[in-house]
């Protein structure tokens, strides 16, 4: 006979009894002579994925373990959605029960019927949370990366890959820590479009390094109006994912650096209106690095006006990125060390390009999901 293989399988309900629905659901499963179900995590109450107007659900994850095959175990579990009276109807639409093969083993599987891992699978927290807490050290077999890792860039949300929207990555962190460099080799890797900060051609950021404090929001406006004219929904490449070597929402974290009471006051006030016309971006990836590494790298470069920036300054900003980051609920976000992508470490840099694929809809992959 067979070994085992352990399985996870994704619970959902949203119609009638939805805490007897999984019960059941799990029971007949239970009973199978080829299945038994070993761990549940907690049972845990979801809003509908998307704006769709409908019942909250109930979510979990089983863990399983089978002699089934792949394709055996989605029939058995089709089946007895289908003896629970689920309706199918496609799309997200509510349902008496939900049972989704998430992981089989360390398979992937990629049939016209049944994908594993769950493709989306990377974008729903009530997913993650639950394989955390019945094996937060499980290893996702595409992406390299355990389902810790996967929840944590989640921050608690549930993301849904929008296929007719612009597919935006901003690459963000400190100056000096490697954002244009590594937004150049991944544009190589992914055939992206990239949309540079407009450093060299800001006529006031020099002075304002130099100690003209009274052209820090002419400065400030400059960078506003030139990353809000290239992030409207309108300006970005509906072909291509687009990515930037920065986040717009930094804005506020420079003002508040460079800016006096009165300067940010107006500044704040600008900012509002052009801020509401950026588009949002489907991932961020946020660089990390020390203060004295980034320093490192701003000597190296030998940009005249950047010889004053001290390591203080550089630990300031990295204070302010951290706030920024923590409580993030945008977009899914990366955090990636500096180290950990190396000028010349092609298999880091195709890991990455692994995981932005995974964030991002791609054209070809529109269909599956």
């Amino acid at each position: 006979m067979a070994e085992p293989t352990a399985a996870y399988i994704g619970l959902g309900s949203n119609l009638g009894d939805r805490q007897r629905a999984i019960k059941e659901a799990l029971a007949a499963l239970d009973r199978h002579p080829e299945i038994e179900v070993t761990r549940i995590s907690d049972i845990k109450e979801t809003a509908p994925l998307g704006r769709a107007s409908q019942p909250y659900y109930l979510n979990g994850v089983a863990e399983i373990r089978t002699t089934l095959s792949p394709e055996s175990l989605l029939s058995v579990l089709m089946t007895t959605e289908d003896v629970l009276g689920r309706t199918r109807r496609g799309g997200w639409g509510p349902r008496t029960i939900d049972l989704d093969l998430l992981l089989f083993g360390q398979r992937v599987i990629r049939l016209p019927h049944l994908i594993v891992p769950h493709p989306q699978m990377h974008l729903r927290s009530f997913v993650l949370d639950g394989l955390c807490q019945l094996k937060g050290d499980l290893v996702h077999p595409l992406f390299n990366e355990s389902v810790r890792e996967l929840a944590r860039r989640l921050g608690g949300g549930n993301f849904v890959l929008d296929p007719a929207g612009p597919q935006l990555v901003s690459i963000g962190g400190p100056i000096g820590v490697g954002k244009t460099t590594l937004m150049k080799r991944l544009a190589t890797t992914l055939d992206a479009e990239t949309l540079r900060e407009p450093y060299d051609t800001n006529p006031f950021l020099p002075q304002v390094y130099a100690g003209r404090k009274e052209l820090a929001l002419d400065s400030q406006l400059y960078f506003l109006l030139h990353r809000a004219d290239q992030l409207r929904a309108e300006a970005l490449s509906p072909e291509c994912v687009s990515l930037t070597d920065y986040v717009f929402q930094k804005e506020l974290i420079y003002a508040r650096r460079l800016l006096d009471a009165e300067q940010l006051k107006l500044y704040e006030r600008v900012h509002e209106v052009f801020a509401a016309t950026v588009k949002d971006p489907v991932l961020v990836i946020y660089l990390e690095d020390s203060p004295e590494r980034c320093l490192e790298r701003i000597r190296r470069r030998n940009r005249p006006y950047e010889q004053q920036i001290t390591v203080e300054f550089l630990d300031a900003l990295r204070g302010d990125y951290e706030r920024l980051f923590e409580g993030w609920r945008t977009c899914p976000l990366i955090r990636l060390p500096a180290s950990e992508i190396g000028i010349s470490d092609e298999g880091a840099l195709e890991h990455v390009a692994l995981q932005v694929k995974a964030y991002v809809t791609e054209r070809e992959r529109v269909a599956v999901g």
